[in-house]
C-alpha cells in the first residue's frame, strides 16, 4: 500500500494544475470611457470609429484609466492602464462629417470663424488665435487651424469663439 500511495502523489505533483484566470478588464468600459471623452457615441463622426475589439483579453486595470489623444491630427485617442507594467490600446476617431441635424442659430461656432485655441492641463493653460474648420455647438469636437500647426488639430468648442485642447 505504501507503494500505491507513492505513485499516486507523484501522480498528483505531475498533473497540471488548473489555470486560474487573472481578472480582465471590462472592454465596454473602455467604449463608455472614450465616448466620453470624445464627447460621442461608437460610429458617430469624432467618436469612437467601432468599438474596442471583443478579443482583446486585458489584465484588469487596479487604476482609473488615462485617455488622452494620440498624433497631432488626434484621429485616435489613446487609452492605457496607468498600473506598473499596464497595457494601452489606441483607439481610432470616425473622421466622417455629418449633416447637422441641430439648427444653425445653436451653433457657437461657424466655418470659417476665428476662435481663440485654448490649451489646458493640470495647472497651466495658454492660447493662440486660430481658426475654424468646422462649425460646431458647445461640447462638439471640431477641426481649426493656427498659425503654429499645419495640420488641422481636434478641439471641443467651450463657448462661441472658444475652443479648448484638453492635456491630461
Amino acid at each position: 500500500m505504501p507503494a500505491f500511495r507513492h505513485y499516486l502523489s507523484l501522480a498528483l505533483s505531475l498533473a497540471p494544475l488548473p489555470a486560474f484566470a487573472a481578472p480582465l478588464t471590462d472592454l465596454a468600459a473602455i467604449d463608455r470611457a472614450v465616448a466620453a471623452f470624445t464627447g460621442q457615441q461608437i460610429g458617430v463622426p469624432g467618436g469612437a470609429a467601432q468599438p474596442v475589439d471583443r478579443r482583446l483579453r486585458l489584465v484588469a486595470c487596479n487604476a482609473p484609466l488615462a485617455l488622452s489623444w494620440y498624433g497631432n491630427a488626434q484621429t485616435s485617442v489613446l487609452v492605457r492602464c496607468p498600473d506598473a507594467g499596464g497595457w494601452r490600446v489606441f483607439v481610432p476617431v470616425s473622421a466622417e462629417r455629418a449633416v447637422p441635424t441641430v439648427a444653425p442659430a445653436v451653433m457657437a461656432v461657424a466655418r470659417g470663424e476665428g476662435v481663440t485655441v485654448m490649451v489646458s492641463g493640470a495647472g497651466f493653460s495658454v492660447s493662440q488665435p486660430g481658426e475654424a474648420l468646422d462649425a460646431g455647438a458647445v461640447g462638439a469636437w471640431i477641426r481649426v487651424k493656427t498659425a503654429a500647426k499645419a495640420d488641422p488639430l481636434r478641439a471641443r468648442v467651450v463657448r462661441p469663439g472658444l475652443v479648448e485642447l484638453p492635456v491630461d
